[in-house]
């Protein structure tokens, strides 16, 4: 089993009256896939926000390689080696693979790259991913097709010495060549070391391409287990009830 390298520990989140994540463990072990599913409401949105340091939690522990972290802004996640791909992939249309890999990662006159420099690491961040559907790294992100955005986004997330990358419904929206290829692309990742956090309502590309299925459920973890221990009844049953069988949150105690 890989080590974890991220590891959340009784997290809690709330937004006044509303609590958003309840006790919540969640781990991430370095070269693998851990798919975090569940219901619209479960509380995904709110747990990755945390991990990227957009939220500040309100009790719980972080730890990150073995060791605690407080992770108060993003800033102090990317420090860290963590980065969100999220569903919008903030990329610019106006510029192109090389300028949108380099948007908003200006170092400072003493350390700033120049273009061919910077065209050099992109290519061999893409390289390093056997990533060969962008075409050229000077094409306009614009002109690209969806998988390739993609790609791009996921390739920019990767380009500073990653560690943990957390992908957002990655393959919405996409066809089934594109989306094979960016699944391709999430397992590459985890061979590569990193540990890989996928959002992902579709079961099918979960069960493809996850080591592990994290189930959030109203706020709480229902339940985070291998795949192979895993149906796909009983991920539905999860998602929706909090429980499957003897898995998931324990029964309500009887009045």
């Amino acid at each position: 089993m890989h080590e974890p390298i991220l590891a959340l520990r009784q997290v809690n989140k709330s937004f006044g009256p509303v609590r958003a994540l309840r006790d919540v463990d969640f781990t991430v072990r370095a070269g693998e896939v851990t798919a975090l599913i569940g219901d619209n409401g479960a509380g995904k949105s709110t747990l990755v926000k945390c991990i990227a340091g957009m939220h500040r939690i309100d009790s719980g522990e972080v730890l990150f390689e073995g060791r605690p972290v407080h992770v108060q802004r993003p800033g102090d996640a990317a420090a860290l080696g963590i980065e969100v791909v999220y569903q919008d992939l903030a990329l610019c249309d106006d510029l192109d693979v090389v300028q949108n890999m380099f948007l908003g990662r200006e170092q400072g006159p003493a350390i700033l790259l120049n273009d061919a420099e910077m065209e050099l690491a992109a290519r061999h961040t893409l390289r390093s991913l056997s990533v060969r559907t962008v075409g050229s790294v000077r094409a306009k992100v614009g002109s690209l097709s969806g998988g390739q955005r993609q790609t791009v986004a996921i390739a920019k997330a990767v380009l500073w010495n990653s560690k943990v990358v957390v992908l957002d419904e990655p393959t919405a929206a996409l066809g089934v060549a594109q989306t094979r290829q960016v699944l391709d692309l999430v397992r590459r990742l985890a061979e590569q070391g990193l540990g890989v956090v996928l959002i992902s309502h579709n079961m099918t590309d979960v069960f493809e391409v996850a080591d592990r299925i994290a189930t959030l459920y109203l706020g709480r973890m229902a339940a985070e287990l291998p795949a192979s221990e895993l149906t796909g009844g009983q991920v539905v049953e999860l998602m929706t009830a909090g429980r499957s069988g003897e898995l998931g949150l324990a029964r309500p105690t009887a009045v």
